[in-house]
């Protein structure tokens, strides 16, 4: 991909569905997980890519939005999962988060650019609308889990 993109970050509604089809393609990204691992943990590898992209598509159908999808002009390039940490509850149970306030924090969780966009600054501009949405929520809290990319696959 080359020349200037232009980029605008969009909440994930039920309208765009197909553009985070059309981003995820037919299996999903990171082994058909369609941002289920945080939400039911390894389980999400037992199910189909169907199975998680259909549970995921009824995520998208309720408040609050899950996320946010950033363009470049019409094409889905980037994908950020925002959204109360009390939505994804492997995640307690996995890293042991303990609330040590009783706030109400919001995760970023899942990341996903699309092949020939990264390194572009798709994942500067979700993170920063991401904080923008938290903010706008009232969220009192942000956290992310950033990950090693020499420790894991999922970040190539």
């Amino acid at each position: 991909m080359s020349g200037k993109m232009r980029l605008t970050v969009r909440t994930l509604t039920p309208e765009l569905w197909p553009a985070l089809e059309d981003l995820f393609g037919h299996e999903g990204p990171c082994r058909r997980c369609w941002c289920m691992y945080w939400r039911i943990g390894a389980a999400y590898r037992k199910r189909t890519a169907e199975e998680n992209r259909a549970a995921f598509h009824e995520i998208v159908k309720q408040e609050p939005p899950p996320g946010l999808l950033a363009f470049d002009s019409a094409n889905a390039v980037g994908w950020c999962q925002v959204t109360p940490r009390a939505a994804l509850s492997h995640l307690d149970r996995t890293w042991r988060l303990r609330r040590a306030d009783g706030v109400p924090v919001w995760s970023l969780s899942c990341f996903y650019v699309r092949i020939g966009y990264r390194k572009r600054g798709v994942t500067a501009a979700l993170i920063a609308a991401a904080l923008k949405a938290a903010k706008k929520a009232e969220a009192p809290a942000r956290e992310a889990y950033p990950l090693d990319a020499e420790k894991t696959p999922s970040t190539s």
